[in-house]
């Protein structure tokens, strides 16, 4: 599905643009600057795994950070590159929204409660835990 949507995004001339993106993107343009952690928080999402996807995001230009309220934090904000397609990325949410319902509808098991299968299923046992159980059984890891 990523792979479809990058390309809609090349076919669309928005390029560099990851969909793992698209959710802080848009989320930036509805409530404006956010320091990291507040962006995390309004993405569920740990502090760690936004640090590293603002580093990327802005390394692809799509963020910037700029001083925060006092001088000693700093919040995040959409780029003049960003801000020129925002629109078009919440265009995009909205019909690949709807193209996951359509699919749903199609299929006898809906999507959405797949996803909770498999979260709670790692709850349950980690996917590294349960990596490592077949990497200890097999002789070529060791």
């Amino acid at each position: 599905m990523d792979a479809d949507i990058t390309r809609i995004y090349t076919e669309g001339r928005i390029e560099g643009l990851k969909p793992s993106f698209v959710m802080e993107l848009l989320r930036l343009h509805a409530c404006g600057p956010m320091t990291i952690k507040e962006l995390a928080e309004s993405v569920n999402r740990t502090h760690s795994a936004l640090s590293q996807k603002v580093a990327a995001m802005r390394a692809a230009g799509w963020v910037q950070t700029v001083v925060g309220d006092d001088a000693r934090s700093k919040k995040v904000t959409l780029t003049e590159q960003a801000r020129g397609v925002v629109d078009r990325l919440a265009a995009e949410w909205r019909a690949t929204e709807a193209a996951i319902a359509e699919i749903e509808a199609e299929v006898p098991y809906p999507l959405s409660r797949v996803v909770a299968d498999i979260e709670q299923a790692l709850e349950r046992r980690s996917f590294h835990d349960r990596i490592a159980e077949k990497l200890a059984q097999d002789p070529a890891w060791h």
